[in-house]
């Protein structure tokens, strides 16, 4: 219902679980006790992602994390709320538009998300990995 929080990771978040910062992965395994996948989008995986073995606990994060297309319809979103915000990140931009009211975003880029869940009218708790 309406008291699950969605917790939205950006790359920072991704980073923090491939260097296996226990913080990170807590977030994660609690986030799945309460029945609520993670949620990032594909432009946040295309930051952090190089392939091979190296990220082979990245790849298990990933398994547990509801990855979403950055598709046509988040794109025009995301273009419209940068022109209103002032800012040009369009991954930052997507990644404020995945969370609703009382969400969670990590982040290690605050000021930019906080600019933009601000121009969104979206309340949500900004955290670090």
């Amino acid at each position: 219902g309406d008291l699950n929080m969605t917790v939205v990771l950006d790359s920072g978040a991704l980073i923090a679980l491939e260097r296996n910062e226990r913080a990170m992965w807590i977030r994660l395994k609690a986030a799945h006790l309460a029945g609520d996948l993670p949620v990032t989008h594909a432009g946040v995986i295309g930051q952090v992602w190089r392939g091979g073995p190296r990220q082979a606990r990245l790849s298990q994060a990933l398994a547990g994390i509801d990855v979403r297309p950055l598709d046509e319809a988040l794109g025009r979103a995301a273009g419209q709320l940068l022109g209103a915000a002032g800012l040009v990140d369009v991954v930052d931009a997507a990644v404020v538009l995945l969370a609703q009211d009382g969400d969670e975003i990590v982040t290690m880029d605050h000021d930019d998300l906080a600019q933009l869940a601000a121009s969104a009218g979206c309340h949500v708790d900004l955290v670090h990995p």
